[in-house]
């Protein structure tokens, strides 16, 4: 059985990225979440006049990867400290956010975020959101980074070092094949 957390940590290209190599996980699609228009585009979404974020849907199996596991890999491998923006993609729609599905994950968000704040020198101001309606991207955004990413120079620049972050961070949890 699997189940399913919704992430938002700035462009989700990035965080596509991330969680494609994470054992336990079998499924990652880019999409938006936490806006006010019904079935946004990426252009409507990047003008941040929409209101969503750009956030992946990660399935995974509970019996390899716990709901705790996948928000500490969330936490550590973008910047949650930065507001509605990471690195040059500024706006809300690049914003942190974890949008639970149910007060079991509710609960478990506030208990992520409490660890990344004991652990770092500043707070996060990763934003506990929804419930809300789940948009998928557009199909040119799926598996972004294994078809058009490694040819893209932005994705070139910012998805190897989260790629680095999350080997060397968590080496038990990294397909061995990636």
């Amino acid at each position: 059985m699997s189940e399913t957390a919704i992430l938002a940590g700035g462009c989700f290209w990035c965080t596509e990225a991330v969680f494609n190599d994470v054992v336990g996980v079998s499924g990652v699609e880019s999409g938006y979440i936490g806006g006010t228009v019904a079935s946004p585009t990426y252009k409507q979404v990047c003008s941040g006049t929409t209101g969503h974020a750009e956030a992946v849907r990660v399935t995974y199996d509970p019996a390899v990867i716990s709901y705790a596991q996948v928000l500490d890999m969330f936490m550590e491998t973008h910047d949650p400290s930065q507001l509605n923006r990471q690195g040059n993609d500024v706006g809300t729609q690049y914003r942190s956010a974890i949008f639970p599905l149910d007060d079991a994950q509710r609960a478990e968000a506030e208990a992520a975020i409490g660890r990344w704040n004991a652990g770092h020198g500043t707070m996060a101001v990763t934003t506990i959101e929804g419930p809300a309606e789940w948009y998928p991207a557009e199909d040119y955004h799926q598996n972004y980074w294994e078809s058009e990413g490694q040819r893209n120079p932005y994705c070139l620049a910012v998805i190897p070092p989260k790629l680095a972050k999350l080997r060397k961070s968590f080496a038990d949890r990294v397909r061995q094949d990636a």
